[in-house]
């Protein structure tokens, strides 16, 4: 299955925001960053595998690369994005730095939040809205793809309330859109903070991550809503396990 044209009024809006987002990044980009890691002082071990990895995924195939990631902070879609390049190559090559898919009422409720949002490649989703502007959003999110550009989403559907990847939490939009793109890969990221026992809304300051990657195509015999659940369902069980390597390794 083939994703859907997207409207011409979205392709040509997200052109806009694309080349906006793009004219302001050396400023932006910058500045973000220096205020994670001078500001609150957050550090994070493994990106130097992780960026590796990615940079190795973006040179050998043209296919979609969509980034999936557990989801604890309201800072995650920052760390996450500099988990996979550095400020440089996000700047240079700016088609790197993933889009992603924010809390519309959390993300995007004020016209300051929406102007920040805009310039930071975020789509906001009302979670839990209408069917139909939800496909919307995922049309968007395909079409990003198919333009080379990388995607970010947190399988989940929202930050997890017990602290840890919540297999039973399988939303269909994260399988649709891989479903609907031949060929889609996944990179399955984990990151989480040595403090981090529950979800909150940023880390602590001070806070050491440690993030891993892993590269896979998921696949299912599954049409429909069963095979995008099911492509769901195995994305999450890899984050699962890696999660599971994280506290294996404190032991």
């Amino acid at each position: 299955m083939e994703a859907a044209a997207l409207a011409l009024r979205d392709r040509l809006a997200l052109d806009l925001q694309r080349w906006v987002g793009r004219l302001t990044a050396p400023v932006w980009i910058p500045v973000t960053v220096a205020l994670m890691k001078c500001g609150v002082r957050w550090q994070i071990e493994g990106m130097e595998q992780t960026r590796r990895l990615f940079r190795q995924a973006k040179q050998a195939s043209d296919a979609p690369l969509l980034v999936c990631a557990n989801h604890l902070t309201m800072a995650d879609s920052f760390l996450v994005s500099l988990s996979l390049a550095s400020p440089w190559s996000l700047t240079v090559h700016y088609s790197w730095l993933p889009w992603n898919t924010p809390e519309k009422h959390r993300f995007a409720s004020t016209w300051w939040k929406r102007m920040f949002a805009y310039l930071m490649k975020c789509i906001p989703v009302e979670r839990g809205g209408n069917r139909q502007e939800v496909g919307r959003t995922l049309a968007r999110v395909a079409h990003l793809l198919l333009q080379r550009d990388v995607a970010l989403i947190f399988p989940e559907g929202g930050r997890s309330r017990t602290g840890r990847v919540d297999t039973e939490a399988v939303t269909y939009g994260v399988g649709r859109i891989v479903r609907q793109l031949p060929g889609c890969r996944v990179l399955a990221v984990y990151l989480r903070g040595e403090g981090q026992t529950e979800y909150t809304n940023l880390p602590a300051r001070g806070e050491r991550f440690r993030v891993e990657a892993e590269l896979f195509e998921p696949k299912s015999d599954h049409r429909g809503l069963r095979g995008s659940v099911d492509l769901g369902r195995q994305i999450l069980m890899r984050l699962d396990a890696m999660e599971r390597r994280f506290f294996d390794a404190r032991k």
